[in-house]
Parts: structure tokens; sequence; C-alpha cells
């Protein structure tokens, strides 16, 4: 039976959801004071079990205005009663009545209050209890020029909920941030941990699970939600295994990969490893015929389509024998392509064969238009932030809200949309988003998403029935491939993945996270 966490972990809310579930909890008898108090008290023994007193005992606290600061005044209350040496930075004098409680209690024990975050310059570890989520207000003045000199410090800080500073839907810095070593997310995930602008502020994050009752997160959000990560739980679940006793390869998904000139050879190589990784019964790959023989070496099984060539080496068309494009369960089109490869491009998306457009294909893509290129059958479009940008010229920046970004790109062009990033986003038409909750720099190496659009072909070939949702096949593998990368950096340094030895690690790295 799937137990509670493991329901409520994958659940990510924006701000407005979060304050609407805690006025349920509040609204259904619990005291706020008694909310603070359990979340503090999580809080703390956490900060212990990693800051021991032996190594960290003099701690300085940054207090807010709100419940935030009334979270970090409990957090030094029960550091201060374990023996740890407390100094406290008060730089707004207003607070909120029970945060003024605690205040004055804090006051009382003896732990020094000052107004210059230079009082904390001292401390062995800074806790950030500034400001929570919610934060709409710029960063300015004094408060500032306070969290500019925290940053140019050496010793850790960790943030309750989310660094002061941060926008808490889009990442968004509000004028500076305060960039955390640490962050403890409370409750339920928010947006900001999924947005590549925040990541640089946030430090290691988790979440500090205090038993938010699942009426109140459903009563708010849909079930499923809208909004959700891809975690192993989920992957394990929309990944083509185990398989049937009694099959054969012609039933486990035929993917014809398209790309590769003469120009550009490896992509498709890597790409074509992506998907004999992904288990698909039958791979078909077309290139030029000057790669012909190349590709026969790197990809023995697979069937190697040689194609006529335009005067600059690209892919002229597909020839009579891979013309008849039903036979195929699933087309993965793009790497190494080189934009002469137009014609070939335009014909793929006339077909109903579901397909994967990455690199040039999808840049041919942009040259026509993506509503142009709007096909009614299954579409994946993988772009990173240039190419998204090429793409959709007339949506706001994906750098500025990723998600926002994603969902919008989604519904213009009817396909599922995995927008490359730091933290990926997967999103559906009808709004539905899927985000990446971790991966690893090891992966900013040309031909790593060439490997990823493989992978996802190859899964989407194997998409027979009941079939997942398309965009849960995609997130399913972004998740397979960002777990390769993260082992193999772990093995090799991030220094050391290229794509050919991150194709090796795609098997490990299901292996782990199956068993896991």
């Amino acid at each position: 039976m799937t137990n509670r966490r493991e329901q409520i972990e994958p659940v990510v809310v924006n701000a407005e959801q979060m304050r609407q579930i805690e006025e349920r909890i509040f609204a259904a008898g619990i005291p706020v004071a008694a909310l603070m108090e359990k979340v503090a008290g999580l809080i703390a023994t956490r900060m212990i079990a990693l800051y021991p007193h032996s190594e960290r005992s003099r701690v300085g606290v940054i207090v807010g205005p709100g419940h935030n600061g009334g979270d970090a005044l409990v957090v030094a209350r029960e550091l201060h009663l374990r023996g740890y040496q407390v100094s406290l930075y008060r730089p707004i004098d207003k607070l909120k009545e029970l945060t003024s409680s605690h205040a004055n209690y804090a006051a009382s024990l003896g732990m020094p209050f000052h107004e210059d975050i230079q009082s904390l310059r001292h401390c062995e570890l800074v806790i950030d209890g500034l400001f929570g989520f919610g934060q709409t207000r710029s960063l300015s003045g004094n408060l500032a020029e306070a969290v500019n000199q925290l940053n140019q410090w050496s010793q850790p800080v960790v943030s309750i909920d989310l660094p002061s500073g941060i926008q808490t839907d889009t990442g968004e810095v509000l004028g500076t941030a305060i960039q955390a070593t640490r962050t403890f997310c409370l409750g339920l995930w928010k947006l900001a941990f999924f947005q590549d602008q925040a990541l640089p502020y946030l430090g290691e994050a988790e979440l500090i699970d205090f038993g938010i009752p699942p009426w109140d997160i459903w009563s708010i959000i849909s079930h499923p939600p809208q909004i959700q990560q891809i975690t192993a739980t989920a992957a394990r679940e929309y990944l083509p295994l185990p398989r049937p006793k009694v099959t054969h390869k012609y039933k486990q998904g035929h993917l014809l990969v398209v790309g590769g000139s003469r120009r550009y050879a490896g992509g498709v190589i890597v790409t074509g490893l992506g998907a004999r990784a992904s288990g698909a019964g039958m791979l078909s790959v077309a290139v030029p015929e000057s790669l012909r023989s190349i590709l026969v070496t790197q990809l023995p099984e697979a069937l190697i389509v040689g194609c006529p060539e335009t005067e600059t080496g690209a892919i002229a068309q597909l020839p009579p024998e891979a013309s008849d494009l039903s036979q195929f369960s699933a087309i993965t089109c793009g790497p190494g392509l080189t934009r002469d490869a137009h014609p070939l491009v335009k014909t793929l998306l006339e077909v109903d064969t579901p397909l994967v457009l990455d690199a040039d294909g999808l840049n041919i893509l942009a040259q026509m238009g993506a509503k142009e290129g709007r096909r009614e059958a299954a579409t994946v479009l993988t772009p990173h932030p240039g190419e998204f940008k090429r793409l959709f010229p007339d949506l706001p920046s994906s750098t500025k809200d990723q998600i926002s970004a994603v969902q919008a790109a989604s519904r213009q062009s009817g396909a599922v949309v995995l927008l490359k990033g730091a933290r990926s986003a997967i999103a559906h038409p009808g709004g539905a988003v899927w985000l990446l909750p971790e991966s690893t720099p090891a992966l900013a190496r040309g031909g790593s998403g060439d490997v990823l659009t493989g992978l996802i072909g190859g899964l989407m070939a194997q998409q027979l029935p009941p079939q997942p949702p398309l965009e849960a096949t995609v997130a399913t593998a972004a998740w397979w491939h960002a777990q390769a990368g993260i082992l193999a950096a772990q093995e090799r340094t991030e220094l050391g993945v290229d794509a050919f030895t991150l194709s090796q690690y795609l098997m490990p790295a299901l292996r782990s996270g199956v068993e896991g």
C-alpha cells in the first residue's frame, strides 16, 4: 500500500495554494502556535543532527517580522536550551503578535538581540528566518545591504522554507537574496525549488514533512496534482517493466531514429545509444549514405538505413525501404541533421506516427513556425532555452519562469514540451506538468541531450496498451537520464561524463532505480 508520505512528497504547490492549505489546517482547530512549535522542533532536531554542538556552537539567527521569524525564534530557543551560543539579529522592530511573544521569551532566556548584521560575523552557522514563502517585495535599503554582507561570509547559512529574497513561484531574485547552504522547505515543495534561477540560492534542499493531512491538500489542488515531481516511485510505474512472459521483438516497439549529416555524425550515434538502452524491440537509424558504415560499427544490432544526400551532406529524403513510416512505433528526429533537411522534417510532421523532435528538428520547426507544425499525432518537443526562444518567440522568456513558459508552449504547440535545464520541466497541452527534482551539472556536455532524445523515443515506441500518459513517459526518460548522469558523476566526477560515458550508465542507473 502506498503510504501517506509517498502520496504527498511529489506534490508541488504555489504560494496561494500553500496559504489556502494552511488556512484549512488552522480552521480545523490546530493553533498557529502549536503548528509553529511542531515545525520548528523538527527543524531544530535536524539542525542538531547536521551541525552538532561539538562542531559549531556559535549560531546566529536572522529574525523576520512574520511567522518565518517566529519559526526561527523557536529554533533559536531549542538550540539555546541545548547549549548553543545563540545571537539574534532583528532588522525590523515591528513583529507579528506570535513572533513578538517568542522574541520576548528569547530575551527572558538571556539570548542577545542585535540591530546590525555584523553582530553575527563571529558565528559559525547562520539561520535565515527573515522571510518565508509568499514574499513579493524586493529587498532594498538596509535589508539588502545586510543580505549582501552575509553572502560575502564563509559560514554555512540555513534558510527556513525559502532563502529570503526568493519569489515563491517563479524563483525570481527580488532585488537580492540570501545564498543559502541548505534550505528546509516546510510541508510541501514550492515551485521555486524547480526554477533554474533560484537554484544558486537554495543550496541543498530538504523537505520538512510536518504531517499535513492529505484531505487538506486534495481539497485545494487536484488529485492527481496538475504539477508534480517525477520520483523514482513514479518512474517505476511508467517504465515498460516487467515485460510479458510471452513476447517478441515486434511486440516491444520499433523506433526510427533520423539524424546525422556529413558535418555532424556524432549526435545521431549517441541518440542511437540512448535508444538502444531503452529496450525497444527494434531500432532503425536513418542517416546519410556516407555515414552508414560508421553507424554499423557503432550500433551493430540496429538496422542502418542509408539515405540519399544533399550537396551539403544532409539527408535529402528517406529511401523506399523506410518511406512507409507506419511500420514504426515512434520516430526520433533531429540530432546532427542540419537545417538543410527541411523537406524531410516537413514530411515527418505530416505522418501519424508519434514523433520526437530535437536539435535541428526543432530549428527547422522554428523556421516553419511551431503553430504551422502542429500535429494531431503524439508529438514531443525537447528544446533547451535557446531553442525554446526560437520556437516560441512570442512567449515570455523561459529563464524567468520556466514552469509557466513550458505550460504556455505546450498549449500553443499542442505537443508535450520538455524544457531542458538544471531542473527540466515537462508539460502536456492540458496543463499537467512533471518536474525533475534532481540532476547534475555533469550533463552540461555536448551530446548528453541527444542521449535523452533516443531514450524518450525508445520508451515511446514501447507504449503498448494500456498506455501511460505521454508526458509521464517523457518525464520517466528525463528522470532515468538524470539518474545516469548523477551516478556517472559520483564515480567519474562532474568533468568525466561525456555523452558516450553517460549512455553506458543508463542501465546501472535503471537497475539502481528499479531495485531501490
